[in-house]
């Protein structure tokens, strides 16, 4: 029994090492990019393209990969995607030119949404006890908010003392540490068996919507959103994930059953999930830019004066939100982090364009540690409406909404913070002044996104009594006592 309960926070720790060197990986290369452009010859069009390659695949492919994890199980759906991210991440290191660089990107993120996909579904049918679950989840958010900002300095320091090509090239023994320990931890599953949901048409329908509908949203800074590129694409692919709904209602073996949907806190989870990363991970990237454009610093002080949020969210969520969710509930402890959030981006919006680190920056960074009680208490919620059979595909809906989310937010807070910029200088306003004042838009729009998410919190979301494949279990042991 022991040698069980050690595999499991085993696996858990392989689990975790997947997040953080899959968010690690999206936030890395954004440091190294003009190193990368200038090395490899990249135009401007092409250097977007670095994130772009990766991110599309990523988000397409979650959810039919969470649904495959279910069907053939979902060991082999995270040790099929370590090795593709592994291998295409030696081959971006490896890459001479941009097209090669570019196409491994892509293969990055195959594997990262295969891998990723499951990871949470893994999760919950190992700790099935509500406390053990709570402290995974903790422990699982801590490392991928632990990646989001330890990219961005990791990625300055292997620039600068070694190359970018290290950048990719660190994921390689990880990868290979990973699936190995994988093999050794992880319990086998068979999955429910391929005739359970081996919906093609449904798979061609959502994979196809999402890519397009992620493509159009991270080229509306460049079109803008009333271009005729954005509502057409965009209409096309609002189109093919109407077809992919109607598709699953009616086929005989659906890739996503409609049940999963009659959860509230399901529906819920991930529209407050949507809503919420929308205004977290733009906050991420805008006072990055902010620090930079606006006060000079660099791309390693920056990260560095990020580094008080990480810390305080991965601590939070590490050690002390498993604690209140088992005493306040789930629903609680997010509804709390979401107020600490709230006030951090109108903090923010009083930024000036000679604000200074300790007086203005700083305690908004501290106040963004409630992203360490929000994570952890969205992926619980998210899942503990998920049947055991189910758990993938729980898993890679809750991933989808969570690119969705980062993907509108970035495209949304830019291009709003951009246009404001455009007035103020055509107003005679200052390059600075200009730049403060569209992020200080933006800060606020991301407030505003972040108290949304909270009204739905409010409206929809549950304490759920037992979390979803647990129940399963209880229900199976009180069966069976009474037979």
């Amino acid at each position: 029994m022991s040698y069980v309960r050690n595999s499991r926070w085993t696996a858990l720790g392989v689990l975790s090492a997947t997040g953080l060197m899959t968010i690690l990986d999206g936030s890395i290369v954004t440091v190294a990019m003009p190193a990368i452009q200038e090395d490899l010859g990249f135009s401007g069009a092409e250097l977007s393209w670095m994130v772009n390659a990766y991110l599309i695949p990523f988000g397409g492919l979650l959810l039919l990969a969470g649904r495959l994890g279910d069907l053939i199980g979902r060991r082999t759906m995270f040790l099929t995607g370590n090795m593709i991210f592994a291998g295409a991440s030696l081959l971006a290191g490896a890459a001479t030119g941009p097209g090669l660089l570019i196409a491994a990107r892509f293969l990055q993120g195959v594997g990262s949404a295969l891998a990723s996909a499951v990871v949470l579904g893994i999760l919950v049918t190992l700790f099935t006890d509500p406390r053990e679950r709570g402290k995974a989840i903790a422990i699982f958010s801590f490392t991928g908010a632990a990646g989001a900002s330890i990219g961005q300095v990791l990625g300055g320091v292997l620039t600068d003392a070694l190359s970018w090509p290290w950048i990719f090239f660190i994921n390689v023994p990880i990868g290979v540490i990973t699936v190995v320990l994988a093999l050794l931890a992880l319990p086998a599953d068979r999955g429910i068996g391929l005739a359970a949901g081996a919906d093609v048409l449904g798979a061609v329908l959502v994979t196809t919507g999402l890519m397009l509908g992620i493509y159009t949203v991270v080229k509306v800074e460049e079109y803008g959103w009333l271009a005729a590129h954005t509502l057409g694409l965009g209409a096309v692919s609002l189109a093919l994930l109407a077809a992919f709904v109607a598709r699953q209602a009616t086929a005989k073996a659906p890739l996503m059953p409609l049940r999963i949907l009659q959860s509230r806190n399901v529906v819920g989870a991930n529209l407050a999930q949507m809503l919420a990363l929308s205004g977290m991970f733009a906050f991420q990237v805008l006072v990055a830019l902010y620090m930079q454009r606006v006060l000079g610093y660099g791309a390693l002080d920056t990260g560095l004066a990020m580094l008080p949020a990480a810390v305080g969210i991965g601590s939070i969520s590490l050690f002390v939100s498993a604690r209140l969710s088992a005493r306040f509930g789930a629903r609680a402890v997010l509804m709390a982090g979401l107020v600490l959030l709230i006030g951090a981006m109108l903090l923010l919006t009083r930024v000036t364009v000679n604000a200074g680190y300790v007086t203005h920056l700083l305690p908004a960074m501290l106040l963004i540690s409630g992203g360490g009680l929000v994570l952890p208490a969205l992926a619980t919620l998210g899942m503990s409406g998920a049947r055991e059979s189910d758990a993938g595909l729980a898993s890679g809906l809750f991933n989808t909404t969570q690119q969705v989310g980062m993907a509108i937010g970035v495209a949304v807070l830019s291009t709003m913070a951009a246009s404001r910029t455009g007035e103020l200088l055509a107003s005679g306003a200052g390059q600075a002044a200009a730049l403060t004042g569209g992020y200080r838009l933006a800060f606020g729009i991301s407030a505003g996104l972040l108290l949304a998410a909270f009204a739905v919190a409010l409206a929809v979301l549950r304490q759920p009594a037992v979390d979803g494949p647990a129940q399963e279990k209880v229900a199976a042991r009180e069966t069976s006592a009474t037979s």
